[in-house]
């Protein structure tokens, strides 16, 4: 056997046997290194209750409608749920246990242990859900119960499905980790890994991907379920970006286009730009177009980038090297602090990753202002897309909008099939890093 690819195995040896290591751990409502206990064996004075309602919809609520739903939640947690020898039980019925606390990317354990014809899950963000649910139940089998636990059972577009049946039998403590980064889903039960990185749906709403952020929900419904040792770890910034780099593909093929040092391979508004600790930064009160040297057509460029309050830049996709207005010579993808009060009545396609002018993004998937994004854009002849920690906010085929601008203004620029890559810089010091580019040979 090579020596590759007895790296590949030992690192993956090893990767299982952290996980069992984290699993042998957990016990008795004790979490492992790093985890925090969503639940302390006693009460719920962590949890508080939920429905399977948008959260759109409930951040919505008056201050007198909201008092209400939480009182109502609080009663039903009275009577629906209780404290059993350090376990959660419920008997079968809503609310829901919901943190209090929101969650972006994450993992978690969590035992559990359910009823004969039980159907229960776990919400990840206040949406649904990670299936829980009796195999051997016949009446269930038409809604795929005889695929086991593990389902994110809402999908439509996305497999739904776990690759196989990995449930203990009913009645016994079945454990299980999940892991959640931007909107991919990795499930492993009984230590068989049988979710791999699937994207999860929005059920509140399928045009746009699944939230940034919410609570995680212990779902019960039909038989009395229990639950124990949950536990959850937040997945800081860096340790996403590295995973999403790795789901969608590695890094095989990208080259750095920043040294980290100078603007070597750089040209146009050198001046106007500064190195500061490894990071490209537009000068406070600069701007202008910094442009590789290099020409791009079709590739694929990953980078991060830090936004000060009300922070403005953008990308300048297949742009001519005397390029005046990026967003009309070129294509311009917005860099853009949106969530501030400045930007509060901008049309949608000024938003951030929004391509400027003409096709506008989701809003919502940037982290707090001052924190590294991570963004990845891929141009292929036609096609454009925007994934921002993770998530698409823009795919969209620019034959179709470059004949017909939502600004009603021409862009010569979006006819260009290569051009140089690039920032257009709009007087703010936003900071980039970690740029490389991967050219797709079509």
């Amino acid at each position: 056997m090579s020596c590759f690819r007895l790296s590949i195995v030992f690192m993956a040896c090893a990767v299982a046997l952290a996980i069992n290591l984290a699993a042998l751990a957990q016990e008795d409502n004790q979490p492992p290194k790093g985890f925090t206990a969503l639940f302390n064996g006693r009460d719920f004075d962590d949890w508080t209750g939920g429905a399977t309602r948008d959260p759109r919809e409930i951040a919505a609520l008056s201050t007198e409608e909201r008092a209400q739903w939480d009182a109502k939640m609080q009663s039903g947690i009275d009577e629906h749920w209780r404290v059993e020898d350090g376990v959660l039980v419920s008997d079968g019925h809503e609310p829901y246990l919901a943190t209090k606390q929101e969650y972006g990317d994450f993992e978690m354990w969590v035992d559990w242990s359910i009823d004969a014809g039980g159907d229960s899950g776990i919400y990840l963000r206040g949406a649904p859900q990670v299936q829980i649910w009796d195999p051997t139940n016949e009446e269930g089998h038409k809604n795929g119960s005889d695929k086991g636990s593990g389902a994110l059972w809402n999908n439509q577009k996305h497999e739904r499905f776990p690759s196989e049946v990995a449930d203990k039998p009913i009645g016994e403590w079945n454990r299980m980790f999940i892991r959640m980064v931007g909107p991919y889903v990795t499930v492993v039960l009984n230590d068989k890994k049988i979710v791999d990185n699937v994207i999860m749906e929005n059920y509140y709403d399928r045009a746009i991907p699944i939230f940034a952020r919410g609570p995680i929900y212990l779902q019960t419904h039909g038989a009395e379920t229990r639950f124990r040792n949950v536990f959850v770890r937040e997945i800081p910034p860096g340790e996403a970006d590295k995973s999403l780099s790795s789901i969608r593909g590695g890094e095989i093929g990208f080259e750095p286009v920043f040294n980290g040092k100078d603007l070597e391979g750089w040209a146009g508004a050198t001046k106007n730009y500064e190195v500061v600790d490894g990071s490209l930064r537009c000068k406070a009160g600069s701007g202008g177009n910094l442009l590789t040297e290099q020409e791009y057509d079709n590739f694929i460029v990953r980078l991060e980038f830090k936004l000060p309050p009300g922070g403005n830049n953008g990308l300048a996709i297949r742009a001519p090297a005397n390029v005046s207005a990026a967003a009309y010579d070129s294509m311009e993808l917005q860099v853009l602090d949106d969530p501030h009060t400045m930007y509060a009545d901008i049309d949608p396609y000024q938003a951030h990753g929004s391509l400027y002018g003409m096709a506008p993004a989701r809003r919502g998937y940037l982290r707090p202002t001052g924190e590294w994004n991570y963004q990845e854009v891929v141009v292929d002849r036609d096609q454009l897309e925007v994934h921002l920690n993770g998530y698409e906010i823009l795919n969209v085929n620019l034959d179709e909008v470059r004949q017909n601008p939502i600004d009603g203004k021409e862009h010569p620029g979006a006819f260009r099939a290569s051009g140089h890559f690039g920032f257009c810089g709009h007087n703010d010091p936003v900071e980039f890093r970690n740029l490389r580019i991967k050219r797709l040979n079509r």
